[in-house]
């Protein structure tokens, strides 16, 4: 009888918390969060559904490579030969669970034109460099495939100092550079569909993506799962102010002339490659554009733990307090 008392007091104060005009004020600002991450996933599925009706509709007309060309036409040789040569730079460190699944799905693409990809680890002791190796050796022939040695970094992070050593062994013909990370996986028309948006929007500054996380099963996983999924909303409006690193197709001549002088501001101190090219993009009112296709799985290892999410979280926290100071030039 005590405890049904002692219940009744706890649900009666418990009311009278509730209904405070303070948390009846935090309840509505709850529902009014929820309601826009709702309306902005609504539409994202919206997007994503218009573009997926229309490759449906291309393959019920007959063309059945729809995924990678919508316009049959495009599938011809003249075509096909007029394609522009991309460089393809992946920045590695370390060899993870799916990491040769996704490099696979990246080096295995069905793009028609002139193709080369660039690995790229800081030194020949990095864990990834015999699986790269063997990776080359499987494939020889069908792809065009380099493993670089960018050594140590000593004025950015090691990610941008790989990056900016795949760019200056980039093919001096190359129209686009395209940066991957190790845990993007590619459909198999990803990279024709990216070259064709440049072609067709050539103000383009950077063409971005996002990830759509795959959890494991762990609850860290989903953890990230959760943490991704409100900054996918933003990806779904075609332009957009920010970018995901995972991802970003640039013209290489603006690297091969240090256009703004992005590629000087990424080797003397760059810390994280997609705020800083973010923000030479606002400053000079350069468009930074994200395709309805430009979505990409991402497989969440299984062993996972809640401090390296812990980490994730922490370190995306701390890059976008230091890249949001309006101090900052």
């Amino acid at each position: 009888m005590a405890f049904v008392e002692a219940m009744d007091a706890w649900l009666a104060w418990a009311s009278l918390v509730f209904c405070h005009p303070v948390s009846i004020f935090l309840q509505l600002k709850g529902c009014l969060v929820y309601l826009v991450l709702a309306a902005g996933w609504a539409y994202n599925s919206v997007v994503r559904a218009r573009e997926l009706h229309r490759i449906r509709a291309a393959e019920a007309a007959g063309n059945a490579l729809a995924f990678l060309y919508p316009n049959v036409d495009d599938l011809e040789h003249s075509a096909q030969a007029k394609l522009l040569r991309v460089s393809v730079v992946m920045p590695l460190k370390g060899f993870g669970e799916h990491n040769l699944s996704n490099w696979r799905s990246q080096v295995l693409s069905m793009y028609g034109g002139p193709l080369e990809f660039l690995f790229v680890v800081e030194s020949k002791e990095d864990p990834a460099c015999e699986v790269i190796l063997q990776l080359m050796r499987d494939l020889k022939g069908e792809v065009d495939a380099k493993l670089l040695v960018a050594g140590y970094s000593t004025t950015c992070s090691q990610k941008i100092h790989n990056q900016l050593a795949g760019v200056d062994a980039m093919h001096k013909d190359s129209k686009y550079v395209l940066f991957l990370d190790d845990d993007v996986q590619l459909c198999p028309g990803s990279i024709g569909a990216l070259v064709a948006h440049m072609i067709e929007h050539p103000e383009i500054f950077v063409l971005t993506g996002y990830p759509f996380d795959l959890p494991s099963g762990s609850i860290s996983s989903y953890c990230i799962y959760e943490y991704h999924l409100p900054c996918s909303i933003g990806f779904g409006f075609g332009r957009t102010f920010f970018l995901w690193g995972g991802c970003m197709m640039m013209h290489a001549e603006d690297f091969r002339t240090d256009r703004y002088g992005m590629v000087t501001g990424l080797r003397e101190g760059g810390y994280s490659d997609d705020m800083t090219l973010a923000a030479v993009a606002g400053a000079n009112q350069r468009v930074i554009s994200s395709p309805e296709r430009a979505i990409f799985f991402h497989p969440l290892a299984k062993d996972l733990s809640f401090s390296r999410t812990l980490l994730f979280v922490d370190y995306g926290s701390v890059v976008d307090r230091v890249y949001s100071n309006s101090d900052l030039d």
